[in-house]
């Protein structure tokens, strides 16, 4: 029809990288890994917001934050190695790169918090803060790739549009 716009997708992987992302088993690994850390962020974020109120159980926030963070570390290490064997290299791949530009604000700010919870830089409350500044990148990077697996599926069965794919992400 003359004058309407038409939607562009450009597809996430090529069929090689399509089919590479079928078979290993990092993307399995990834599936599980990313609603455990998912669960792990919303009791941490309870206990956290328990303590802004009430003034209490710090401790728990404080290993909840810890095994929050943890499980960040291990969803970035295995998440790098199923971007290398996807897409031939371990961070920054033309199809994720702002979601791992954005990863690395959100890695640095997690482990600035068990930097100062380490040191005893920071008071509970000010760790706190960091915590929920770490979260709310945590929040923004997960949505992202949020919006990267919705991108993926509407485009699955475009391999056409996929064997032409050359620029990722970035616009």
């Amino acid at each position: 029809m003359a004058g309407s716009s038409t939607r562009q997708c450009v597809a996430l992987y090529t069929v090689e990288e399509r089919a590479r992302r079928d078979q290993t088993v990092w993307t399995l690994v990834q599936g599980i890994l990313a609603p455990i850390q998912f669960l792990a962020f919303v009791v941490s974020a309870l206990l956290i917001a328990r303590y802004l109120a009430t003034g209490e159980g710090a401790t728990a926030a404080h290993t909840s934050i810890v095994v929050k963070t943890l499980l960040l570390y291990a969803i970035m290490i295995t998440g790098s190695i199923w971007e290398k064997v996807v897409f031939g290299r371990y961070l920054f791949a033309p199809a994720f790169f702002w979601e791992d530009m954005f990863s690395m604000v959100v890695l640095a700010l997690h482990t600035a918090y068990l930097a100062a919870l380490l040191s005893g830089a920071l008071e509970t409350t000010q760790l706190l803060w960091l915590a929920v500044a770490a979260y709310a990148t945590y929040v923004i990077n997960a949505a992202q790739f949020i919006v990267k697996l919705r991108q993926a599926r509407l485009s699955r069965g475009d391999d056409a549009t996929a064997a032409s794919y050359a620029g990722g992400a970035a616009s």
